[in-house]
């Protein structure tokens, strides 16, 4: 009894580390500095994993794609896969004003309202946005022995959703909603094991999106993205066995490591470094064992993200501009609290050192 609660105390530190960092993976490029949907830099978000419907990315030349695949190895042969795949779904959220006449928003139709790019309602402005939806599926469990040679296929739908929210101004009055709107998404996961010696396995893992569209050709980048899967990344586990590291793999296993096939998705080992039961494959190239730096208060969403120089910057913003942050959504508005609201965390910050690619957010 107490070896087993030692081992699912172990199990749960490793899942909080590795969920850790595949957090900072999922919201890469969620939002970008000067964190405003005015800023140039926002016009083109979500550059990391977004699987796009196939009739969209093959009008893009490449630029664009439809699936991603990760490759990695495992020794044991007695071994049990599972695989989470996490993403962000997209909102569509848009701010309308109403009539006049109406005082409850069940009474109006869409046709009843008039959208714009922002709406202000007493003191507070609202603005067109995208926001996001974390999705995450669990494969069923597989063994490695009984599976091998075996295509496995996962068909996976998530049905389109709308709901209204109703903005008020003085005096309780009916002024405006925020309409959101989610597509429906249709993707299918493929898991292959193949055996390569008497406790070798080669894991092969593709996630393509297969959500139908229309008029693809008609579609801007930020309408193609609410029919995509975004910051796609796979967590791997392992039991009964362990990874092979694909950045620095064993000599012995060097030339089959180079073998393996990465689109989109690159396999690092993860979590407690005692271990090797754990691969994060990210849309981001990470090394082996990433970690969130210590220092680091919270995701500041920007890509590359150095902690210490975006902060200085959002101190820096004027007070319209922070305005206008601090209104754009839920947590841009946070990471201005955050900083506004601890001056001494850019002491823990400044002046920290440590050797690359042991820790740290990026390479």
């Amino acid at each position: 009894m107490k070896r087993n609660m030692q081992r699912d105390t172990k199990h749960d530190m490793n899942r909080e580390i590795v969920e850790k960092i595949a957090d900072s993976v999922l919201y890469e490029g969620y939002i970008l500095y000067p964190y405003r949907p005015s800023a140039l830099k926002n016009r083109q978000r979500w550059n990391f994993g977004g699987l796009c419907p196939s009739a969209y990315a093959d009008l893009h030349g490449g630029s664009e794609s439809c699936r991603a695949q990760t490759e990695c190895l495992v020794i044991g042969a007695e071994s049990t896969l599972r695989v989470k795949i996490r993403f962000l779904h997209l909102i569509d959220r848009s701010v309308a004003s109403l009539p006049d006449n109406f005082r409850d928003l069940q009474e109006c139709s869409e046709s009843d309202l008039f959208f714009f790019d922002s709406l202000k309602v007493g003191e507070r402005t609202y603005q067109t946005w995208q926001e996001a939806a974390e999705r995450q599926i669990d494969l069923p469990a597989l063994s490695l022995t009984s599976t091998a040679a075996q295509q496995q296929r996962f068909d996976f739908h998530l049905p389109e959703s709308k709901s209204a929210e109703p903005l008020t101004g003085p005096q309780g009055k009916l002024a405006g909603a925020i309409v959101r709107k989610q597509n429906a998404l249709d993707f299918a996961a493929y898991i292959a094991i193949h055996k390569l010696g008497e406790c070798l396995f080669k894991i092969r893992l593709e996630i393509l999106n297969l959500t139908s569209c229309p008029e693809p050709a008609t579609l801007t980048r930020d309408q193609a993205m609410t029919y995509s899967l975004v910051s796609t990344h796979a967590i791997l586990n392992i039991r009964g066995g362990e990874f092979v590291s694909s950045l620095d793999p064993p000599q012995e296993y060097a030339e089959v490591v180079s073998s393996c096939a990465n689109v989109g998705l690159y396999p690092v080992l993860a979590g407690d470094e005692a271990q090797r039961t754990t691969v994060l494959a990210s849309p981001v190239i990470l090394y082996d064992y990433p970690k969130v730096a210590p220092e680091s208060a919270g995701d500041l969403f920007d890509g590359a993200e150095i902690d210490e120089i975006l902060t200085l910057r959002i101190l820096a913003l004027s007070d319209q501009e922070k305005t206008e942050m601090r209104q754009c959504d839920e947590r841009a508005r946070r990471i201005l609290d955050r900083v506004e609201s601890d001056p001494d965390h850019l002491a823990r910050l400044h002046g920290a050192m440590r050797a690359v690619g042991v820790e740290g957010k990026r390479l």
